[in-house]
C-alpha cells in the first residue's frame, strides 16, 4: 500500500494540518487563495480529511472562528460552505448524479469507437496536449491526488472549450485520480463550468490570468477565446431531503461505516454501543473505468485509521455492498444496523436496496443525519449566493452545539 507523500492518510496528519493553516485562513487566505504556486501554501490542503470526515466541516469552522473574526476569515468559511452547499443542491435533486452517470457511459462509449476522440481523450489524461499548465495539471494530479482548487477551473474550461472533449470525461478523470474526489463538488463544478448549472454562465480560462495567478510559470496560447454554454439539460426534478431518523441505544445495534463518514464520535458519544461494525470502502464506484491506485490506497487508510483510533467500534468486518452487508449483519445476530445517511455518490449506489435486503432478513436500518447536515443542506436551494446569506445564521447554530 502506497500513501500520497503530501497527504499522510490518518486523523492526526489532518489535526496537524490544520493547526500548521490556520494563523494564514483569514486575510492572508483571502488574498492569496487563487495563486497556484508551487507547495500550495497559500490554500489549507485539506480537502482530502474534509471530504472524508475524518476532520469535520464543523471542527475546521470552530477552530478558524477561535483565532479570525468571521469579517476576516470569510473567503476560508465560504469556501467550507461551497462543499456544504454542493451536498445539499445534490441530494434535492440525484437525478443530476444519475445523468451524469448516463452520460458518461455514453461518452466512453464514443472513446471505444471513434479513434479521434480516444487519442484526444488520452492526450488530455496524459499531459500531452502542448498547452501549457493544462499537461502540468494533469501529471501533478496523475502524480499526487491533489490540484489546486483554481487550476480545477482552468483545466476544466480548457478540456471543454478549447479541447472540445466530453465534460464528463472531464468529470471522470478528476474522480478517479483525486484524493478528494467528491461526487456533488466534482459533478457540478465541472457543470458550472459547462454553463450547465447556472444557466448560461461559464467558465473560461484566459492566459493572462493563468499567468498572472502562477507567478508567470504557465502562459498558455491558442486557448478557446469564448466559452459558449453547452445545450442545456432540463430541469432536474427537486426532491425532499431525507429526513434522518433519530438514533436511540438499543441491544444488538450493529454499525456501518462507509468512506464518506469517518468520525464515528458524534454517535459513539451517544451511547451507541456496536457488537459489531462493518466498513465500506466505495471507491471502486465512482468509475467504469480503474480507479488511482493512490486514491483506493488512500481510502483504505483512513479507514484503517479510524478503526485503530476508535476502540468503541467492536470487531470490524470489511464489506463490499448490499449482499454483503447482510450476510454480515446476520451472522452478527444484529437486530438494527445504524448507518449514517450516505450523501448521493459512490456509497449510496454501493448500498442500493439495503433497506429492504434488510427488512427481509428481519434486521432494522436508521440512518442518522448529522446536524450539521441537517442545518444547512436545506437552504441549497437555488444558487451559492442564496445559499450565502445564510451562513451567519449556520455559524450561530456552530456556535450553539458548543463547539467553539
Amino acid at each position: 500500500m502506497t500513501a500520497p507523500v503530501d497527504f499522510p492518510p490518518s486523523r492526526d496528519a489532518a489535526l496537524a494540518r490544520m493547526a500548521d493553516f490556520l494563523p494564514r485562513a483569514g486575510r492572508a487566505y483571502a488574498g492569496r487563495r487563487n495563486h497556484d504556486l508551487p507547495g500550495h501554501r497559500d490554500v489549507s490542503r485539506l480537502s482530502p480529511y474534509i471530504r472524508h470526515r475524518v476532520l469535520t466541516e464543523e471542527e475546521l469552522l470552530a477552530a478558524t472562528l477561535q483565532r479570525h473574526s468571521p469579517e476576516a476569515a470569510e473567503k476560508f468559511v465560504q469556501e467550507i460552505f461551497w462543499r456544504t452547499y454542493w451536498k445539499g443542491w445534490l441530494e434535492m435533486r440525484p437525478s443530476v448524479w444519475a445523468d451524469y452517470r448516463h452520460g458518461l457511459a455514453r461518452a466512453l462509449d464514443r472513446v471505444a469507437t471513434e479513434g479521434g476522440l480516444r487519442r484526444g481523450w488520452a492526450s488530455a489524461c496524459e499531459g500531452r496536449t502542448g498547452i501549457a499548465g493544462f499537461d502540468h495539471w494533469a501529471r501533478e494530479l496523475a502524480d499526487t491526488g491533489y490540484m489546486h482548487n483554481h487550476a480545477r477551473m482552468w483545466f476544466a474550461s480548457i478540456w471543454i472549450f478549447t479541447l472540445r472533449l466530453p465534460w464528463e470525461l472531464g468529470a471522470d478523470f478528476f474522480l478517479r485520480h483525486l484524493l478528494d474526489g467528491d461526487p456533488a463538488s466534482n459533478t457540478l463544478s465541472w457543470r458550472w463550468v459547462a454553463g450547465l448549472h447556472t444557466a448560461g454562465k461559464t467558465y473560461l480560462a484566459r492566459p493572462d490570468n493563468i499567468a498572472a495567478h502562477t507567478g508567470g510559470r504557465h502562459n498558455p496560447t491558442g486557448l478557446a477565446r469564448a466559452a459558449p454554454p453547452l445545450p442545456p439539460d432540463p430541469p432536474a426534478p427537486r426532491v425532499a431531503l431525507p429526513p434522518g431518523a433519530p438514533f436511540r441505544p438499543a441491544p444488538a445495534q450493529g454499525l456501518l461505516l462507509t468512506e464518506d463518514d469517518l468520525s464515528p464520535a458524534w454517535l459513539l458519544d451517544s451511547e451507541l454501543t456496536p457488537v459489531a461494525t462493518a466498513t465500506l470502502q466505495a471507491t471502486a464506484h465512482r468509475s467504469p473505468l480503474a480507479i488511482a491506485p493512490m486514491v483506493e490506497d488512500f481510502t483504505a487508510a483512513l479507514i484503517a485509521d479510524t478503526v485503530a483510533r476508535e476502540p468503541r467500534l467492536g470487531p470490524v468486518t470489511p464489506v463490499t455492498g448490499t449482499q454483503d452487508i447482510v450476510r454480515w449483519a446476520t451472522r452478527a445476530g444484529l437486530s438494527e444496523l445504524i448507518a449514517p445517511h450516505t450523501p448521493v455518490g459512490p456509497a449510496t449506489d454501493a448500498t442500493d436496496g439495503l433497506a429492504r435486503a434488510l427488512s427481509d432478513a428481519g434486521i432494522r436500518l436508521t440512518r442518522p443525519l448529522r446536524t450539521y447536515d441537517a442545518a444547512a443542506w436545506p437552504h441549497a436551494t437555488h444558487g451559492f449566493f442564496r445559499f450565502r446569506e445564510a451562513i451567519p445564521a449556520l455559524l450561530g447554530e456552530i456556535r450553539g452545539w458548543r463547539l467553539l
